[in-house]
């Protein structure tokens, strides 16, 4: 595969799934503003503005947080940018993408430009791109060969899952409110998951150890790491008897292996600092990536989050 259209479609799965987890985390502060006002609103603006890596601003608010990571075409990490950002990608890969999940695409954009999405009340524009992003992933699954292509979709798509979520378990430990973790457990969309597992009764330790180390949620760091780590097989079909030649598969069984089989109960300690080392560590892997796969891709600028 040529390495513009394979580095196309590890873009399409990193932005796509930028925007929709971009707008879970949006979900998850503004609902936690809403039930618990004992919350400081200008601390926990900066707090999500930090995680997210957006500028800070003088004296933050919820409409600065908006404006920021949701409707600002100009900023990296904002929802719109990355909507943006997965149509150009697929606009360079047209030759591979599937004209029914083009279209998909294409549709979304023409939905959320033109100062479309801040017109919405927040919450319909949050629900507005996760549909739009889930109807482009389901339409990617049943249109699209499931090749060398569709490996490197979702190998973006992983990376990019790992790391926003590592970025909602940061600001929920780094959040004094009573519902922090119950709010985080609905904006990975695993509030259901997680009562059918632990039942009623439940402690921020239970939900950082779903969160992070259930093997059988697609959202769990710990599947998703998984995830990636297949993707990364099924694109070196090469049967390595000994170690892990590339620096990708070593970085992401590495951050697998150092949480499957550190202490629950040592869970919650530095969790912060973790998080941002498995931030650190896709980083990573991204680099790997583009060094044995797209190295001689045609230049272009890749609207990066930090």
């Amino acid at each position: 595969m040529l390495s513009r259209i394979a580095e196309s479609l590890f873009w399409i799965g990193r932005y796509l799934e930028r925007a929709e987890d971009t707008c879970r985390i949006l979900e998850v502060h503004i609902q936690l503003l809403l039930e618990d006002p004992s919350v400081d609103q200008e601390e926990s603006a900066t707090t999500l503005l930090t995680v997210m890596g957006a500028p800070v601003v003088e004296t933050p608010d919820s409409a600065e947080v908006l404006r920021a990571l949701c409707y600002d075409e100009t900023s990296p990490c904002s929802v719109i940018s990355a909507v943006a950002g997965a149509r150009e990608a697929a606009r360079r890969a047209r030759e591979t993408v599937s004209t029914e999940m083009w279209e998909s695409i294409n549709t979304t954009w023409n939905s959320v430009k033109g100062g479309r999405l801040p017109r919405m009340r927040p919450a319909a524009a949050f629900k507005h791109v996760r549909e739009r992003c889930a109807v482009i992933s389901g339409t990617a699954d049943q249109t699209m060969s499931h090749d060398e292509g569709w490996h490197f979709l979702m190998l973006g798509r992983s990376i990019e899952r790992i790391d926003m979520t590592a970025r909602m378990i940061s600001t929920a430990a780094s959040t004094s409110g009573a519902s922090a973790w119950h709010n985080v457990l609905r904006g990975c969309g695993a509030d259901h998951a997680f009562v059918r597992t632990y039942g009623g009764v439940t402690s921020d330790k239970d939900a950082a150890e779903f969160l992070l180390l259930d093997r059988l949620f697609p959202r769990s760091v710990v599947y998703t790491l998984y995830a990636a780590e297949t993707a990364l097989r099924d694109l070196d079909r090469h049967e390595q008897r000994v170690g892990f030649p590339d620096d990708a598969q070593r970085l992401l069984g590495n951050a697998r292996a150092s949480l499957e089989f550190s202490p629950t109960d040592q869970l919650l300690v530095a969790l912060p600092e973790r998080m941002s080392a498995i931030q650190r560590m896709c980083n990573q892997v991204s680099e790997a990536v583009t060094d044995r796969y797209f190295t001689g891709a045609q230049a272009a600028s890749w609207k990066e989050g930090n």
